[in-house]
C-alpha cells in the first residue's frame, strides 16, 4: 500500500501501555483494534519500522516492512482471545521433536548427539521433561508426564510470547529448541545451527544447494525475528 504518513511515534496510551501513532492517529490492526503493548521498547521498535516502511510519504509499503507489527497483531487479535488453541498446537511438536531422532549413519548420529544431547538434558532439568531418543524415522512415544511438562512450559507464555514461539518452533522443527530460545538457553543463531545439523552434514558430502541454502536463510531470518521480538518484550 502507499505510505500515507510522515512520522511514526511510540506513545503512552491513556488506557495503559503503549501504542504507535502515524501523524498523530493511532495505528490500528487489520481487525480494527488499536495496537497496544505493555513493553515500551517493543512499541518504539514498531514505530521505527513504520517510520522506515515505504521510505517517504507516497512510497510503496510492503507487509514485510513491518514484521514486528505482524507478530504483535497476531498476538493481540488472533491468539489472546483463545490462547489454548496455540498452546495445544505448539505442544504437539514435542511428540515428534527433531532432537529425539538420530540418524542410522553413525557419523551423523555422533554429531547429532554432540549437538543435541546437552539441550535435551537441559529440558529434562529445567522443564522436567526428559525425552526418549531413537535411531531412524519410526516414531518414538514420549512419556505423558514429559509432554504435559512441555505443554505447561508453553502455556506459561503470554499471547505475545506464544506468537514468537509460533514463528520459532516451526522454523526450527523443534519445540525444545523453541523453548530454549524463549527462555534464554540459546540465542537465535545457535538454535538455528542446531536445527540444521542434518542439512549441513549432507552438504559436506553432496555439496551446497542454492535452494536449500535460501530456505535455511529464510528460516534463520524467522528465528532471528522471533528472538528479537522476545528480547523487546523482555526489555
Amino acid at each position: 500500500m502507499k505510505r500515507f504518513w510522515e512520522a511514526a511515534l511510540a506513545v503512552p496510551r491513556l488506557e495503559g501501555g503503549y501504542g504507535v501513532v502515524l501523524d498523530g492517529r493511532p495505528l490500528r490492526l487489520p481487525g480494527g483494534n488499536i495496537l497496544t503493548t505493555e513493553c515500551r521498547p517493543l512499541a518504539e521498535a514498531i514505530a521505527e519500522e513504520w517510520h522506515k516502511a515505504g521510505g517517504t510519504k507516497g512510497g510503496e509499503m510492503r507487509q514485510d516492512d513491518v514484521p514486528l507489527t505482524r507478530l504483535l497483531g497476531a498476538a493481540q487479535e488472533r491468539i489472546a482471545p483463545k490462547p489454548e488453541a496455540m498452546v495445544e498446537g505448539l505442544a504437539k511438536y514435542g511428540e515428534t521433536d527433531l532432537l529425539c531422532y538420530r540418524a542410522e549413519d553413525h557419523r551423523l548420529a555422533a554429531r547429532q548427539a554432540e549437538a543435541w544431547q546437552p539441550v535435551l538434558e537441559w529440558a529434562a532439568r529445567a522443564l522436567d521433561a526428559p525425552l526418549s531418543i531413537t535411531h531412524g524415522l519410526m516414531p518414538v512415544p514420549q512419556a505423558p508426564a514429559s509432554l504435559t511438562a512441555l505443554q505447561a512450559a508453553v502455556a506459561r507464555h503470554d499471547a505475545a510470547g506464544l506468537a514468537a514461539l509460533g514463528v520459532a518452533v516451526p522454523a526450527l522443527g523443534s519445540l525444545v529448541l523453541g523453548l530454549a530460545l524463549s527462555l534464554g538457553r540459546l540465542d537465535a543463531d545457535e538454535a538455528h545451527r542446531l536445527a540444521t545439523v542434518d542439512e549441513l552434514y549432507q552438504e559436506e558430502f553432496w555439496g551446497s544447494d542454492n535452494e536449500a541454502a535460501a530456505r535455511r536463510a529464510d528460516r534463520l531470518a524467522e528465528v532471528r525475528l522471533a528472538a528479537r521480538f522476545m528480547g523487546l518484550m523482555a526489555g
